[in-house]
This record gives structure tokens, C-alpha cells and sequence, in this order.
């Protein structure tokens, strides 16, 4: 089919895209995931998609499932797999406002990932509209915990890609106008150190204080770095009194690398901190992790399709396997065909200047409409 006669129009896709934009939703915050995810649920419902709301965990936000209409329902079909949380807390439309500027868009989330989520429905949105049946049937999954790790999710994310003939993730593109083809691994950890209290005034020598002893773990983390494993200390709490020594500080890391033995090996030099022992100790405990995803070949046609599409369209192409994780991590490793990197161009992503360009919406949104066209079976 000519893609080129759908009807994408950017500036109403941003419109419709403001009301998901103002309606923050952080990843802690269950109240606001679930107000995120009653508005999604909505517009998915005026499409004609069957909805479920499935609740993961009772302190995470609702998953949104949603299936269209096909004659060949609960076969196995295409999964478009995003996320609906997001690292800004309530209040950051304070700070970063949806606006507009030329071609560029701010707000929180909106390139992380809520204007690809969007170009995703509405690729969805134009087929419908001059009435071609895509050949899979088509389910879409919005997740509420993807920027924590995906704790509460992993297990429903697998087993609907494990019911997949393929699975596509507007994420973020890759600059360039790329997609996605691979994702490095992921770990995260939990650091404390454990000293001995004492006034900072009146007896300090009797003190040993964990966020000295923090402080040099710290160095010492992100002096690990090298190409092959990076580390980055992003969260660090200590300290209640100015006036008392500190008796406890924790930190929490994260690590990745291109290659899961390289992560397996900096797994390795984190947990070799561990101190229990010492006068001012040290505890250091893996949390959640993600593999590493490697481009099969099956995943190659999918990047071939995409590049098709592009050339066709008379866009650029590129991809690359990324850092970052996402949720493609889970799926990418299970075998499954995944192309990851389908949703708008942008940049600044979790920073106050996140944002997006406006014209992409339309320009991806063809791309997917056309992954969605061309995709079958014989994948």
C-alpha cells in the first residue's frame, strides 16, 4: 500500500499527544500511573480494541493490555510493547512545560516514551481508517514500572511476547532517524555502608562515619569503568543530624555492558566490595538485572523491512545495538523478533530539556504503519 496517503498529520498527533503528556507519571507513584493509564485505556477503547487492566503488583501502577479486532484473534500476532511511567516526579511540568517551539515539544515523558506510544496508536488509527487488515492481529501492552527495571512486569511482558510472532518498541529512535536492533545488559545494586554514631561536636574521634566510608566506595565504583562495563552511582542517601556522625549511608549503581560476560564480570567486582567485617562496613546486593540482547536474524529482516520502509518513504536510516535497556532487553533475549527504537526522534531524555521533534511523529508513525503492514507469519 502507498503510505504516503495515510493521513498522519503532525500537529494533531501533538495535540492528542499534550493530554498524555499533562498527566505526569511517575514510575513510584501508583495513583498517577493509573490516571495515565485510565486515559490510554480510553483512547484505546474508542479505536475498537478490546481492554484489560491488569494490576502487577499492589505497589505498582495498572498494565494496560489491549487487542484488536482480526479474524485471526489468539493466534499469535504482533506486540507493541511500551511503558507509561516515567523518572519525572509530580511537579516537573513546573519546571519543563509541555510547549512548543518550531519543530520541538517539550514535557516530561514525552519522548520517554509517550510520544511513541502515541505514534504507535495512531499508525493504528490510519490503517483502520482506510479499512486494510494488517496480516497479524495486533496487541498492544503498556507497562507501568519499565523505568525502575520492570520489577513487577518482566513475567507478563514474557509471556506475551512468548505468544508473539514479533514484537515492536517505540522507544525513543536513535539519532538519525535509527532504530534499535540490540540492547546492552543491565544490572542494578543496592550499596550501604554501616559505621559507629557519635556527636560531632563533643566526641568525633569516637565516631566512624558511613559516608566517609561511602564517599570512597563511591570513588572507587566509578573508577571501575571502563569500555567494555561501565558503573554509575545515581542515587545516594545519609545522615539525619548535622551534629552526629553518620551511622548508616546507601547508594544505589548501575551498570551495563554490550556483552552479558562482561556485565557477569562487573557483577563479580561489585559484590568483591562486600566488607561486612570491617570497623566501618560494607554490604553490596544485586538487584534487577536485564540481559543482553543480541540481533538474530530474525530481527535483521525486521531492520531490513524498517530500511525498506525509510528508503521508500525517502528518509534516513541507520541502527545500532544501544545502551539504556528497555523492555526489548526481556523480549530480544527470549529469541523473540523485536525491533526496539520505532517511536519519535528527540533527545534530552530524563533531563528537564527532554523533548521531541514534532515532525517525526508523523514521519515514524508511517514506519510503523508499514512494520505493521508488512510483518506475517513468515518471520
Amino acid at each position: 500500500m502507498d503510505l504516503t496517503k495515510l493521513n498522519f498529520d503532525a500537529n494533531k498527533m501533538l495535540d492528542g499527544l499534550q493530554k498524555w503528556v499533562l498527566c505526569e507519571s511517575p514510575s513510584f507513584d501508583r495513583t498517577a500511573v493509573n490516571r495515565m493509564q485510565d486515559i490510554a485505556a480510553h483512547d484505546l477503547a474508542l479505536m475498537g480494541a478490546s481492554v484489560e487492566r491488569i494490576t502487577p503488583h499492589p505497589l505498582a501502577g495498572d498494565c494496560i493490555r489491549a487487542r484488536f479486532p482480526h479474524p485471526d484473534i489468539g493466534d499469535p500476532g504482533l506486540l507493541i510493547l511500551g511503558h507509561m511511567d516515567t523518572v519525572h516526579p509530580i511537579g516537573t511540568l513546573a519546571k519543563l512545560p509541555f510547549w512548543r517551539d518550531g519543530n520541538l515539544c517539550y514535557g516530561p515523558g514525552i519522548a520517554d516514551m509517550k510520544g511513541g506510544n502515541y505514534l504507535a496508536l495512531e499508525a493504528i488509527r490510519q490503517l483502520a481508517t482506510v479499512d486494510v487488515q494488517t496480516p497479524l492481529p495486533i496487541t498492544v501492552l503498556f507497562t507501568s514500572d519499565e523505568e525502575i527495571g520492570s520489577p513487577y512486569t518482566r513475567n507478563l511482558i514474557e509471556a506475551e511476547a512468548g505468544r508473539a510472532i514479533a514484537v515492536l518498541v517505540p522507544e525513543p529512535a536513535r539519532r538519525g532517524n535509527g532504530v534499535t536492533s540490540g540492547r546492552y545488559a543491565v544490572a542494578r545494586y543496592h550499596v550501604s555502608t554501616c559505621g559507629r554514631p557519635s556527636h560531632a561536636g563533643l566526641r568525633l574521634s569516637e565516631g566512624r562515619s558511613a559516608i566517609r566510608k561511602m564517599a570512597e566506595t563511591i570513588i572507587a565504583i566509578e573508577s571501575m569503568s571502563q569500555n567494555d562495563c561501565t558503573f554509575s552511582v545515581g542515587v545516594t542517601h545519609a545522615g539525619q543530624w548535622v551534629n552526629c556522625v553518620s551511622s548508616e549511608a546507601t547508594a544505589e549503581v548501575l551498570s551495563m555492558a554490550k556483552k552479558q560476560a562482561d556485565l557477569d564480570a562487573g557483577i563479580e567486582k561489585m559484590l568483591e566490595l562486600n566488607d561486612p567485617t570491617a570497623e566501618v562496613s560494607t554490604k553490596v546486593t544485586l538487584g534487577l538485572t536485564r540481559p543482553v540482547w543480541e540481533s538474530s536474524p530474525a530481527t535483521m529482516k525486521l531492520v531490513a523491512m524498517a530500511e525498506a520502509l525509510a528508503k521508500n518513504l525517502g528518509q534516513p536510516f541507520r541502527h545500532e545495538s544501544s545502551g539504556g535497556g528497555s523492555d526489548g532487553n526481556f523480549t530480544g533475549a527470549m529469541g523473540v523478533p523485536t525491533l526496539d527504537g520505532l517511536g519519535v526522534a528527540g533527545d534530552k531524555f530524563h533531563t528537564l530539556d527532554e523533548h521531541i521533534e514534532v515532525d517525526s511523529l508523523a514521519m515514524r508513525g508511517r514506519m510503523m504503519a508499514g512494520l505493521l503492514m508488512q510483518i506475517d507469519a513468515s518471520l
